[in-house]
């Protein structure tokens, strides 16, 4: 079963001496949290869609944005679904002609582009019973 799930914080440290980022997911209509690590870039990437603030050329994500437009697709929903040794694992799922395509991804890129499209996120309850 799937849990539809808000990015409800993200936590940036980013110093000489240390250099780490979360995610922390909140479910939507309860109280179950969990961070997941990634990479300062990442959350960077995150809050930067977040605010809005759109590059002048495309990086990463907005490349993405543009092939699942290319592609005549339509991000229906990011899902994070499995936990296999302290690394989760998620995919995009796109909608075309009726049909729909997963993509394999890492969590911070897949709410990257999620959040640039107000896809919702979703985790694997699995995976809520692991970590909460």
């Amino acid at each position: 079963m799937l849990v539809r799930m808000k990015l409800a914080r993200i936590v940036i440290v980013d110093t000489e001496e240390d250099k780490m980022s979360m995610i922390v997911l909140q479910e939507d209509d309860g109280k179950r949290a969990f961070p997941i690590l990634i990479g300062v870039n990442e959350a960077y990437a995150i809050d930067r869609r977040l605010r809005g603030d759109i590059p002048e050329r495309p990086l990463t994500h907005e490349l993405i944005d543009r092939v699942i437009d290319q592609l005549e697709c339509e991000l229906e929903r990011v899902v994070i679904h499995e936990l296999r040794d302290a690394t989760f694992y998620a995919k995009l799922v796109l909608r075309r002609d009726g049909d729909l395509i997963e993509v394999d991804s890492r969590p911070s890129d897949a709410i990257a582009v999620g959040v640039g499209s107000d896809a919702p996120i979703f985790v694997d309850e699995s995976i809520l019973q692991d970590v909460c």
